[in-house]
């Protein structure tokens, strides 16, 4: 009997564990999470006025795959690079992002709509030029950049934990259409970070009968998220380096400059002395 109740009790143990995970999980369809890059994008003091801004493509140059048993076919980082610098721009409120990914099929569309108009052009507005090509994509994938874990196991009963670290790293570049000249290049790097805990039981109770158990979960940062983070920050560094070499100007400098979001992403490039000579210069 008592064997059974430790059973019984053990299952119940592992059941409720399970139950407790799968409660934090909202099932529904929902927005994609934002993380503190996003909010720092947002947060960003107002230009003197939007910039258009073309870009093309900002895809994978790392020709990386996921590792077996996955696919062949399945590449490490996601091929959405250009929908999340298009959406983090757009979100900046510094640029004003122009279709040009799908231009064919803009330029279908434009077609038929002058056709409908009779070939009246004059009916269908123009399509508006960029003043600078947003370049650049995803440029490397770094895996197992750091491994470790510890755990420990006494008469049968233990627990471990396992972490590894990867970092994906992203370049963007600005440059004016009119003259070709590079305005800005950053290059940002985000880690991803997998974790894994268990905890187990592996006992004789008697000369016959053993008694195991084992608990655990994982967590894993989702890549497509990391790689958005990467490219939000590239965006605002690009923003703040433009700023700081007076390629495009504050709606007002008097406030702008004192902005905190600015100023951290200026501490990151720049020592504190001239971050606050900066401002005094200003």
């Amino acid at each position: 009997m008592k064997k059974c109740i430790l059973s019984v009790i053990l299952l119940c143990l592992t059941a409720c564990s399970a139950n407790n995970e799968l409660d934090d999980i909202d099932a529904s369809s929902s927005l994609m999470p934002k993380g503190e890059s996003y909010y720092d994008l947002i947060n960003l003091p107002l230009p003197q006025g939007a910039i258009i801004a073309a870009v093309y493509d900002f895809r994978d140059q790392t020709g990386q795959y996921k590792p077996v048993p996955s696919s062949n076919f399945s590449t490490a980082v996601p091929q959405s690079g250009t929908a999340f610098l298009a959406q983090a721009l757009n979100d900046s409120r510094w640029f004003i992002p122009v279709e040009r990914e799908g231009l064919q099929n803009l330029l279908t569309e434009r077609k038929i709509v002058r056709a409908a108009l009779n070939g009246d052009a004059s009916k269908l507005p123009q399509l508006n030029s960029a003043q600078i090509l947003m370049e650049g994509g995803i440029v490397a994938y770094d895996t197992n950049v750091r491994t470790g874990g510890a755990g420990a196991r006494y008469l049968g009963i233990g627990a471990s934990t396992q972490f590894r670290v990867d970092s994906v790293t992203v370049n963007l570049r600005a440059v004016d259409i009119r003259s070709g000249r590079l305005l800005s290049s950053v290059t940002t790097t985000k880690s991803i970070i997998s974790m894994e805990v268990s905890a187990g039981v592996f006992k004789f109770i008697d000369a016959q009968e053993l008694l195991e158990s084992e608990l655990g979960y994982t967590s894993n940062e989702p890549v497509s998220l990391c790689v958005a983070s990467a490219i939000e920050t590239a965006v605002i560094h690009m923003i703040a380096d433009g700023i700081w070499k007076g390629a495009w100007n504050l709606a007002d400098k008097s406030t702008g400059l004192r902005n905190p979001v600015l100023q951290k992403y200026w501490l990151e490039a720049h020592s504190e002395a001239r971050v606050l000579a900066k401002i005094r210069e200003d």
